[in-house]
């Protein structure tokens, strides 16, 4: 006689393994960074799932999504959660602390989108709309958007460059636009908004970039969202013109294919003015110091600068606008014209100089300029 059970197959979906880095910097606030406002705080050594276990990544990014479509930041899409942590999250659902700020809602999105593509779930494609539209849904009239979702105060409703805000949406939208995967799968009314989203967003861009005595430089890490000027946020982070996001924007803009001669006029001018800005003569170093515990971090280093003449070139967080001069700032708020004379918490706690550039103007920026570029 036939076993019954035989008739039956058990199939288990195996997943290939998404990239996680888009949640890197959440993860990183949510486990290194004190902020005692979460409503979840992480175990000591709290366990995480691979980059394999895409049903149960998915399963956590679904708990904490919240009803308007959105996400809170600086959690970990990947941790191995206790009963006791998924209670409090599911009671904050209706929650409306949504924010674009480093790498989230826009990563959520294209990390459904990812798995939706593998295993047609239609839980999670459902996911995947209600982040979508809410994308779409958060973007200002001008093509900008906040950098939290709604009501944004304060400098939270600037128009955000800073930690990947506008063109972290704005790839995954233009994905979203061209139906590639792993957006295959999106209806073409979706497709249509998130073609009109990113040509907005583009403008905004070009008409956003700072002109100095009539010349266009780079971009600031936040805009007014009326005016389109350059504005501060945390205390720390002066209105100026920022090296990193510009370098970001720039990359964006060379990655589309038949740019317009606005784009390449703003592309040209900003790598530009990357090359006039670039330090030689010093690097950054990191030096053993005393063990300090500041509100959100602890550092037994400090951070100062050392003449080098055979340094690489490396740029400033800020720039003064007007005189390209490296600005600082405190938790106070007061322009100062050199690291040193800044507070250590601040000193340890921001990337007052980096690398951003470099390859952009190595290598990448000639070869985009050869091929667009018409005399």
């Amino acid at each position: 006689m036939r076993n019954p059970s035989s008739s039956f197959v058990l199939v288990v979906a195996v997943f290939l393994p998404i990239d996680l880095s888009p949640f890197y910097s959440g993860i990183a606030h949510w486990r290194n960074i004190r902020d005692q406002s979460r409503f979840i705080q992480p175990e000591k050594d709290q366990p995480s799932y691979s980059a394999e276990q895409v049903r149960e990544i998915v399963e956590n990014i679904l708990l904490f999504q919240r009803r308007n479509g959105g996400w809170p930041k600086d959690y970990d899409m990947t941790a191995v959660l206790t009963e006791e942590q998924e209670t409090i999250v599911k009671q904050t659902r209706d929650n409306d602390d949504t924010s674009y700020d480093n790498g989230n809602i826009h990563s959520q999105v294209e990390y459904l989108a990812k798995a939706y593509h593998q295993v047609a779930e239609p839980s999670w494609r459902a996911a995947c709309e209600r982040g979508f539209d809410f994308m779409t849904s958060s973007q200002y009239a001008n093509g900008g958007f906040p950098q939290r979702f709604p009501n944004p105060k304060s400098y939270h409703g600037h128009i955000t460059f800073n930690d990947g805000v506008m063109v972290g949406i704005v790839r995954v939208l233009e994905k979203a636009s061209n139906g590639k995967v792993p957006f295959e799968w999106l209806d073409e009314n979706r497709r249509m908004q998130a073609k009109r989203a990113v040509e907005l967003a583009i403008d905004c861009m070009l008409k956003s970039q700072i002109l100095v005595d009539g010349q266009r430089t780079g971009w600031c890490q936040q805009h007014d969202a009326s005016t389109l000027e350059a504005r501060p946020a945390r205390t720390f982070e002066l209105a100026s013109i920022c090296p990193q996001e510009t370098t970001e924007i720039v990359h964006f803009l060379m990655l589309q294919s038949d740019p317009s001669p606005a784009i390449v006029e703003a592309v040209t001018a900003a790598v530009g003015w990357l090359k006039e800005v670039s330090l030689s003569g010093i690097r950054l170093e990191k030096v053993a110091s005393s063990r300090e515990t500041f509100l959100r971090h602890t550092a037994d280093f400090d951070m100062v600068v050392i003449a080098d003449a055979q340094a690489p070139p490396l740029w400033a967080r800020h720039y003064e606008i007007g005189t390209n001069r490296p600005i600082f700032a405190g938790r106070d708020g007061i322009k100062k014209y050199a690291l040193a004379e800044i507070e250590r918490e601040r000193r340890t706690g921001t990337a007052w100089y980096g690398g951003w550039p470099r390859d952009l103007i190595d290598d990448k920026f000639s070869k985009w300029l050869a091929q667009h570029h018409s005399d």
